[in-house]
């Protein structure tokens, strides 16, 4: 784990396969409890970060294990976390998000997939989907802190 005055940050890079998923989730969950997130926020965030991983070796790396997943776990500032930011990049071609289905129209409720970004933009506090400059598209997830009780 990178400390900076500004936050603390976990890097992984794997190759583009599910078996890595369990790595993601054991990550996921430390960092969760370390911020001592509720245990609903946690599941609904792990439920994120795994529809994420799961598009960018899936839909953005097509399976190919030649590339790889990158995901970053940014806990902001360090000193008095306010913030978690899960960024995950992938090395594929990329797409619009803009031109993504709706998965609630009615010719798409009944679709066995679709929903992964609009999972994600429910459990999440703020999604962003761009293109990354080294190539890919980039997911950021940004879940903020409750303030606990003192």
């Amino acid at each position: 784990m990178d400390t900076t005055a500004t936050g603390s940050t976990i890097s992984l890079r794997f190759s583009s396969t599910f078996e890595m998923l369990d790595l993601v989730q054991t990550v996921a969950d430390h960092v969760g409890r370390l911020l001592a997130f509720e245990e609903d926020a946690m599941v609904w965030m792990e439920v994120a970060i795994r529809e994420t991983v799961i598009n960018a070796i899936k839909h953005g790396n097509r399976h190919d294990p030649t590339t790889f997943v990158h995901v970053e776990f940014v806990i902001s500032p360090a000193s008095a976390p306010e913030q978690l930011q899960i960024a995950v990049r992938d090395e594929g071609e990329g797409f619009d998000p803009d031109e993504l289905p709706d998965p609630l129209a009615p010719e798409n409720i009944l679709k066995s997939s679709g929903r992964g970004i609009f999972f994600m933009r429910s459990f999440m506090d703020n999604v962003r989907i761009a293109r990354h400059p080294e190539g890919g598209m980039e997911v950021r997830l940004i879940k903020k802190l409750t303030a606990r009780p003192v």
